[in-house]
């Protein structure tokens, strides 16, 4: 997925100026509050007009038509941060069952996909209940499942490890690794440089209308980019260059786990 000088604006305030990168492997987008993450978010989607440049999927360019952008949405989805925003229907498979049903699917094809997506999200024992009835977690999960029903190539999730407790976090990263194993690549927005650092292969840093996009580890250990964009190291880093300071491990390590960090201190400062 690319994006070529991408000029945005939200609420008539420009955002984003002559944005351009191509988006491989697990992505995400960091930045303060009102950075742009989610306005470049909803453009990557088709949900908001670029004032200029271009979306492209595979070489395809993204047409503002009602065709095009119905082609695009069978490629590419976008999970809002509040899955209210999102959850409508009466229950959880008539809710995931919406996306597909507009394409015009027979019925057993999208039978085939709500159970899919309700397997995939592990949340098939939810099926039938109400969607207001639902935990936060679980109301993200259903959110997620609608997107995939859909079968697109691209998954778009808007800050979604937010509001959910530590295990929660864990088991929606573990559903996104079984999502990338069937297909589907994952950009993702969140503030979270820790699980940033820990779970992506790239990085896009969103500051001053701009996007400055590289390897994860290498951008997440620029202490002046970082700061530009009120963000802050992550934690194995950030321990990881002071122990190298005091000569207890050698410079220019980038551990991106615990695990990481303790098989550093293990082989000690020689190594």
């Amino acid at each position: 997925m690319e994006v070529r000088g991408i000029d945005a604006a939200y609420l008539d305030h420009p955002v984003l100026a002559q944005v351009s990168l191509c988006l491989t492997g697990r992505t995400v987008l960091l930045g303060a509050n009102g950075s742009g993450k989610t306005t470049l978010l909803r453009v990557l989607s088709g949900a908001h007009r670029p004032l200029a440049g271009e979306v492209l999927v595979g070489g395809t360019r993204l047409k503002h038509t009602r065709d095009g952008l119905r082609a695009h949405r069978r490629q590419v989805q976008l999970v809002l941060q509040d899955p209210d925003d999102q959850l409508f229907s009466a229950d959880v498979a008539a809710d995931v069952s919406f996306g597909p049903l507009n394409l015009g699917l027979p019925e057993a094809e999208v039978h085939d996909r709500v159970a899919e997506a309700l397997a995939l999200l592990q949340i098939t024992h939810l099926a039938e209940r109400p969607t207001h009835q639902l935990s936060y977690g679980e109301r993200k999960r259903a959110a997620i499942a609608g997107a995939v029903a859909m079968r697109p190539q691209v998954l778009l999730l808007d800050e979604p490890t937010s509001g959910l407790d530590p295990q929660g976090v864990r088991e929606l990263l573990a559903t996104l690794a079984g999502l990338e194993a069937h297909g589907t690549m994952l950009v993702m927005a969140t503030h979270d440089v820790d699980l940033a650092l820990g779970w992506a292969d790239q990085a896009a840093v969103v500051s001053g209308g701009g996007v400055v996009h590289g390897p994860a580890a290498e951008l997440l250990n620029d202490v002046d980019l970082l700061t530009r964009a009120r963000l802050h190291r992550p934690w194995p880093l950030e321990l990881s260059a002071r122990l190298a300071v005091r000569g207890l491990v050698p410079p220019g390590l980038r551990p991106r786990t615990l695990e990481e960090v303790i098989s550093v201190l293990d082989a000690g400062p020689e190594h």
